[in-house]
Order: C-alpha cells, then structure tokens, then sequence
C-alpha cells in the first residue's frame, strides 16, 4: 500500500495528478505473476478523486494505492477504505479512517495532540482531529471522534480550539503545492504578519519559476518568459524586506514547504494564473498601494512603495499570460477560466471580511473590511466581468 497526495483544480477537467507517495508499507507487486506490467500500471493509476479532499485556490486529496499479486486499484474513499480495513483493530487503522474522513490526524496537519487515539474497552477507539484553521473563519475546531470495530463512525464532541486570527495576509500568486504551516507563536501581531509575508513572498519565488518552466514547455513568448524570471527576482527581495519586518517585530518567517508537482497541462497553468494572478496577485497590488499610502510605520511605507509597483507589474504578467493564451482555447475553456476567476472572487471576499488587528491595521496601512470590500467592488466590473 502506498499513500499518494494529489493536487486538482476544482475548476478543471483533466482530474487529479498521479499522485506524489508519502508513505508506503510492503513491496509493490509481491507475487504478481506479471511483475512489470503490475509495476507499469501502479505508476500509470488512473487518476482518482481523493479523500480528505480541502480546496483553497485548488485541493489537495489523498488516495491509496493498493496491489496484491497481479491486482491494483485506488482506494478513493470512505466507504473503499472501510472495506479494506475490515475490522478497525489498531489505533493506525483508526487514524486512517478518521483522516479519510476529514480530520486532520498528524502532528503536521494542526496540533501537536493531533492523531490522539486512545483504544475504547469495549472495542473500537476515540481519535482526537481537528477542522477549519486559524485562517477560516470558523476557526480551529477541535473534534473527538468515535470509531467502532466495524468502522462506523460519530462525532462526541466538538469544541473551539482557537479562535479565528485577526492578521492573516492577503498576498498574491503561491504555488501549487504549498503547505500550510504553523507560525512561530509570537504574539505580536505585526510579527506574525510580516512572518506569514516573508513565507509568502518566499514561496512565490518558487511560483514564479515553475511559470517560466511551464510557459517554456507551452511554447509560450520569449517576453512573458523573462517577465516571469524578473518577477522571481522581485520576490527575493521581498523575501528580504517581509522578512527585515518579521523580525523587528519579534517573530521569525518559516521556510515555505512546497510539494513537488510535475509539469502541468496548459488549462492547469492558466487556471492557476486566473486565481493566483488575475485575481489574487490583481487585488494584492492594490492593496500594497494602499499600504504604502496609508501605512503609519514609516520603515513598512517605504518597503510597500517598492512592493507595491513590483506587484502591479506581477499583476500585469498574470493578465499578459491570460491575453496570450485566450486563442489557443475553447469556448468552453475561456468559460472555465472566468469562472474560476469568479469563485477565487468569492473566496477572497470572505477572506478580507474577517476584521484585522487594530494595530496591524494602523501601523502596515491595510486597509479595514469595508474599505478591502470597496476596493474589491472597484476592480470587479473592470477586471473580473
């Protein structure tokens, strides 16, 4: 059995990747009487929806896959996974069925008591999972979940764990396969701030890479190529100023872990590009103007002044890539991607609606709910239509 992470558009119609292993247990094809063919066909599995499936700008979902002699198939879901772990009789068994069904179960996922299961006398166990994140508005929910023998499954109790942060960042294009993360835990909230920035930015590097890779391998202009490779360059140096903040504020940036992901088909480029470009990278530029115009602390006023026009050139790349490609698509692609354009407008509504630190506000120039609310009314009928 091997676990495989995929990574999907929610918006796409090419289905999930292969799949990138985490883990696996046993030898693959033990005892198939065709050992290369079963060998070929496990690389080749087809390509699956997955468990655990969280959808942000795309999802990430897992799946198992499974041999056994000549035989391989894709454990995909619940009910899949159920039967072929027939009688949950180890806490293992009972934190697989607990993450395929949504609950964070690992250290890494949320909380260090994460993945907490504890073997019931009767038979059968409780797992301690979490829900949402810091992030959502919901917040981090906290869940104990009880799993029988038989693997049926019930929530017994459901508590906040914390409460929704006040200072997460609004920022521009990340790359597919980025990993959350936990902060470093201070408790400044500027700090956090500029920590979460400075991963942002960092990780952007890597976005804007595997854009040029991509737009070379799609044949796309030597013009929008360098553009990228300028804009990886301009990320480096926001990574450094981002990070210079971070710190003053008591707080230090972790690194960005990012999944690596091959290639991508061309209608995958440019759904990504529509999210993280057109919209997100199109309003985080207008808000980095906002920053620099409004921001009371006067170091952060004059580092936004810089990032705020390397953003706009950013946010014009995203549009330039959009433009480029629209030939080269079908009416129903060009249709996916203005939809895809509006969800990621939705999202972020619901993102810049959470009320920020008053502090944070006043000090980095970010603007309230209402005003980001405003700012986003204005770019809509122009950009987003």
């Amino acid at each position: 059995m091997e676990l495989r992470r995929i990574h999907y558009f929610p918006w796409g119609e090419d289905g999930a990747s292969e799949g990138t292993p985490l883990v696996t247990e046993g030898t693959a094809c033990h005892g198939a009487k065709n050992k290369g063919a079963c060998l070929n066909t496990l690389k080749h599995l087809a390509k699956p929806q997955g468990f655990h499936e969280r959808c942000l700008q795309w999802c990430n979902a897992y799946y198992l896959a499974v041999t056994r002699g000549d035989d391989v198939a894709a454990v995909n879901s619940l009910e899949s996974l159920r039967s072929l772990l027939g009688t949950i009789d180890t806490a293992q068994e009972a934190g697989l069925m607990a993450f395929a069904a949504g609950y964070a179960t690992c250290p890494h996922e949320s909380r260090q008591d994460a993945g907490n299961i504890t073997a019931r006398p009767e038979g059968g166990f409780d797992v301690i999972g979490y829900t949402g994140g810091v992030c959502e508005k919901k917040g981090l929910l906290r869940h104990t979940v009880r799993i029988s023998a038989s693997g049926e499954m019930r929530e017994v109790s459901r508590e906040l764990a914390q409460k929704p942060r006040n200072d997460c960042p609004v920022i521009g294009r990340r790359p597919v396969g980025l990993h959350a993360t936990e902060g470093d835990g201070c408790e400044d909230a500027r700090g956090r701030y500029f920590a979460d920035i400075a991963r942002l930015e960092a990780a952007s590097i890597q976005a804007f890479l595997r854009l040029r890779e991509e737009l070379t391998l799609h044949g796309a202009d030597e013009a929008l190529r360098d553009a990228a490779l300028a804009s990886a360059m301009d990320e480096v140096r926001h990574t450094d100023l981002t990070g210079r903040l971070a710190r003053r504020f008591g707080a230090v940036p972790p690194p960005p872990s990012v999944a690596d992901v091959p290639p991508r088909p061309l209608f995958e480029v440019l759904l990504d590009n529509a999210v993280e470009g057109c919209v997100r990278e199109t309003f985080g530029a207008l808000v980095a103007h906002h920053q620099a115009l409004h921001a009371e602390d006067p170091e952060i006023r004059e580092a936004m002044m810089g990032i705020a026009e390397d953003e706009t050139r950013h946010a014009g790349l995203s549009w330039d890539i959009d433009a480029w490609a629209a030939p080269r698509l079908s009416t129903e692609e060009r249709s996916a991607l203005r939809e895809a354009r509006r969800q990621a407008l939705a999202v972020l509504r619901e993102e810049v609606a959470v009320p920020l630190d008053a502090r944070l506000s006043a000090e980095a120039g970010l603007p309230s709910p209402a005003v980001a609310l405003a700012l986003l009314d204005s770019l809509e009928p122009e950009l987003w239509a």
